[in-house]
């Protein structure tokens, strides 16, 4: 009888513990991938560098009196958004709203989880987060290089955490979250061509034009110090954009991998194509061109980086380096002081990119949709140039309202005196370089 006893519960422990290891895991945790999460999170941190290569990129362009002060903006995003975006950003671009902005569900992270999946991923909630977080420290940043060497430190601060979440959240929310307008409408933007570029751009434009030209621009030389820099950081730029676009896949599979090679792709065809043009145009090609070419094609192929082929990469690479040299010249025909072509590149590269997304998108990619090439779908084409317009006029009236109301508060710009002595000094009390 013991024997027969003993030999039931052997039985019975037998029979549940192979029940245990057929038995599917808990659902939140069979829903996150290692593989993934870890390629989300190295992407996250290749984002993250492409701000200090932002700095370098533009800090070499500036005269030497002002190169501290033009890393610093891109150093203090860093701080500034983080903190933004923890509070309310995160939530604003994020949590469920309406279809222009989200609410408050997600303030101070609360219900981000790091054992629970974003929805439609395999990725914890929080690296989701921290990964969009990278993106909403750049984009401002972006904008300082039409406003270098003229605005007051304090006042830039002020503006790139109030431009966070008066303008890049709800764009954000509009194109990337599940009940945002743009994403309902079918707009196209992989890794944030519209959400990041068109918006920096064109509110780098708009804080140009209120903030005026530099004293003796055009007249005074105002030669880049140190293109070693620049090149150095147009090279981290390059680097750090595999993590920008591939990491959008969120996850490490075939369309993050595919990202990977039109970026680069694109990049390496719009230098070339750049390089050309200038050899055409001045009879020399120069380092600085080859670093902006290089960067314009990065913008180009952001929006269409998951959606194009090899063949469309090498089209948006070739088409962004002519309509960005041409955003690039035009300035000096219309008299404004874009200091370091922000508008030029990411201005008019965001928004070619956004359109050659529905040119050049491929149905095998985009599932449904294709684009016009591919598919004859001049309807994506129009979906995109509206989703393009929508966010130039959005983020300029924006950025001019801003602009207006910080001048009347704190002022813009900084007195002549400043100006003329550099701001490394005079918003700093330091100087980039000790001779």
């Amino acid at each position: 009888m013991f024997d027969r006893f003993r030999l039931r519960r052997f039985f019975c422990a037998t029979v549940l513990f192979a029940c245990a290891l057929a038995a599917p895991a808990h659902a939140e945790e069979a829903a996150i991938n290692a593989g993934d999460t870890a390629w989300v999170l190295i992407s996250s941190a290749l984002v993250l560098l492409m701000t200090p290569g932002l700095a370098m990129f533009y800090g070499g362009m500036v005269r030497s009196k002002n190169m501290l002060s033009t890393l610093m903006h891109s150093f203090v995003a860093m701080g500034l958004l983080t903190v933004q975006w923890v509070i309310v950003g995160y939530s604003l671009a994020f949590s469920a709203g309406g279809p222009l902005i989200g609410g408050f569900s997600y303030a101070f992270l609360h219900g981000v989880p790091n054992d629970v999946a974003w929805p439609g991923t395999t990725i914890p909630h929080s690296a989701f987060m921290i990964f969009q977080m990278m993106f909403a420290i750049i984009t401002p940043a972006l904008i300082s290089g039409a406003i270098a060497e003229r605005m007051k430190f304090g006042t830039y601060c002020l503006f790139i955490v109030l431009w966070g979440t008066l303008v890049y959240d709800p764009i954000c929310h509009w194109v990337w979250a599940s009940d945002g307008w743009l994403f309902k409408l079918g707009a196209l933007d992989f890794a944030g061509g519209t959400v990041v570029h068109i918006s920096s751009g064109v509110s780098a434009l708009a804080l140009t034009m209120m903030l005026g030209r530099r004293i003796g621009y055009p007249h005074t030389p105002m030669k880049p110090h140190n293109l070693g820099m620049t090149l150095l950081g147009a090279g981290l730029l390059w680097f750090g954009w595999f993590g920008f676009n591939g990491g959008s896949a969120l996850g490490a599979n075939s369309t993050g991998v595919n990202a990977f090679v039109v970026t680069h792709v694109a990049a390496a065809t719009a230098a070339v194509t750049w390089c050309l043009i200038e050899a055409l145009h001045r009879g020399k090609a120069s380092a600085l061109g080859f670093a902006s070419g290089a960067v314009a094609g990065l913008v180009g192929i952001t929006p269409a980086c998951g959606f194009v082929g090899v063949a469309g990469a090498l089209g948006i690479g070739v088409t962004v380096a002519l309509v960005c040299y041409g955003g690039v010249m035009i300035k000096g025909r219309l008299g404004y002081d874009d200091s370091l072509d922000a508008f030029g590149v990411h201005g008019v590269g965001g928004t070619w990119g956004a359109i050659a997304t529905g040119i050049f998108a491929i149905k095998a990619l985009t599932k449904d949709a294709g684009g016009l090439l591919d598919a004859g779908n001049i309807g994506q084409v129009s979906v995109q140039v509206i989703g393009a317009g929508a966010t130039i006029v959005y983020a300029f009236v924006a950025t001019i309202v801003l602009a207006k109301i910080l001048d009347a508060l704190v002022g813009l710009r900084v007195g002549e005196e400043d100006e003329r002595m550099g701001l490394d000094l005079a918003a700093h009390g330091e100087t980039g370089y000790d001779m």
